[in-house]
C-alpha cells in the first residue's frame, strides 16, 4: 500500500539514501535548502514532492508545513534527518552558535512535527538521533545536548499522544556532515587557547569519519526495517561504537569523565 512520507535533509547522507529508497513505491515530500538540488530531487521519482525548508527560520518551517498541507490530507511517517554539528570548547563557544545547534537539530523538528500532527492520526515519527545523545563526548557538547533534547521531547510526545516515535542512534557514519562541521566550526576551532592539540585531533578525526565511518546504507536499511514493523521499539543503535557509547553512558558520571579524559590525552599525545 502506498504511503506518504516527509523526510528533511534529503540532499545528502542518510536523508538522500532514505529518499531514494522510499520514493520507489511511496509519495515522499523531500525537504531541501540548497536550490541547486531541486532538479535532482525532481528526477529521483515522479512520486517525490520537493519542499524548501530552512531549519533555522520559523517562517520557513511554517511555509513548508502549509505547503505540505496543501498537497495532502494524510501523512504516515515523518523522518527527521536534517542537522548540523556545533563543536568547540564550552568556555569559548559563541552562545549564538549553541542556539543555532538547538534550532536546527531540535526545535525545527518539533515545530514542523507539531504543525503536521493534524494529518498524522496514528502515524509515526522516526528521528535520526545519534550516539552523541548518550552525552559522553567532549568538544561537541552542543551537538550531544541537542540530540538528547530531541529524544526526550519526542519521547514525551509519544507518551502523550497516539503518535509512535522511534529514535535511531547511529554511531559514526560516512557522510558529508563531517566535512561541513569543520567549515561550520572554524571560529571555535581557532579560538581554543591551550587546547590546540585537542582541536587538531577533532579535525583529523572528522576528516577520517567522512571517509571511513559506517556505510550510510546501514542506517537506511534499519529505518526501512523499522518502518515495516508493526510494533517497533522506541530506540535503536546502529554500529558497535553506538552500542559501546550506550553501555558507557550507564556508568557513574565520574567514571565516564575519567575514561574520556584519559582517552583524549592518549589520542592527542601521538600528534606532532
Amino acid at each position: 500500500m502506498q504511503k506518504t512520507y516527509i523526510i528533511t535533509g534529503t540532499t545528502s547522507g542518510i536523508g538522500k539514501t532514505l529518499l531514494e529508497a522510499f520514493a520507489r513505491d511511496n509519495i515522499v515530500f523531500a525537504g531541501y535548502r540548497n536550490e541547486n538540488y531541486l532538479e535532482w530531487l525532481k528526477s529521483v521519482s515522479d512520486k517525490v514532492i520537493p519542499f524548501y525548508i530552512n531549519m533555522e527560520q520559523k517562517d520557513s518551517i511554517a511555509r513548508a508545513a502549509a505547503f505540505i498541507k496543501s498537497k495532502t490530507d494524510k501523512v504516515d511517517t515523518i523522518i527527521n534527518v536534517a542537522g548540523c554539528v556545533v563543536a568547540g570548547l564550552m568556555e569559548t563557544i559563541d552562545i549564538n552558535d549553541i542556539r543555532k545547534q538547538f534550532e536546527v537539530n531540535t526545535f525545527s523538528h518539533i515545530d514542523l512535527t507539531q504543525r503536521l500532527l493534524p494529518l498524522m492520526k496514528g502515524g509515526r515519527v522516526i528521528n535520526i538521533s545519534s550516539m552523541a545523545s548518550f552525552g559522553i563526548f567532549p568538544f561537541v557538547a552542543p551537538y550531544c545536548a541537542s540530540k538528547r533534547a530531541l529524544d526526550i521531547l519526542f519521547n514525551s510526545l509519544a507518551v502523550e499522544s497516539d503518535i509512535k516515535v522511534i529514535s535511531v542512534k547511529p554511531g559514526v557514519i560516512a557522510t558529508p556532515l563531517w566535512g561541513k562541521s569543520i567549515e561550520l566550526n572554524k571560529k571555535s576551532i581557532n579560538n581554543c587557547q591551550n587546547h590546540e592539540k585537542e582541536m587538531q585531533y577533532m579535525v583529523l578525526n572528522a576528516k577520517k569519519n567522512e571517509q571511513s565511518g559506517l556505510d550510510v546504507h546501514k542506517v537506511t536499511n534499519l529505518v526501512i526495517k523499522i518502518d515495516g514493523m508493526k510494533s517497533p521499539k522506541s530506540s535503536y543503535t546502529v554500529g558497535r561504537d553506538a552500542f559501546f557509547a550506550k553501555l558507557v553512558s550507564k556508568f557513574p558520571q565520574d567514571w565516564i569523565n575519567k575514561m574520556i579524559k584519559y582517552g583524549i590525552k592518549a589520542k592527542v599525545s601521538s600528534l606532532k
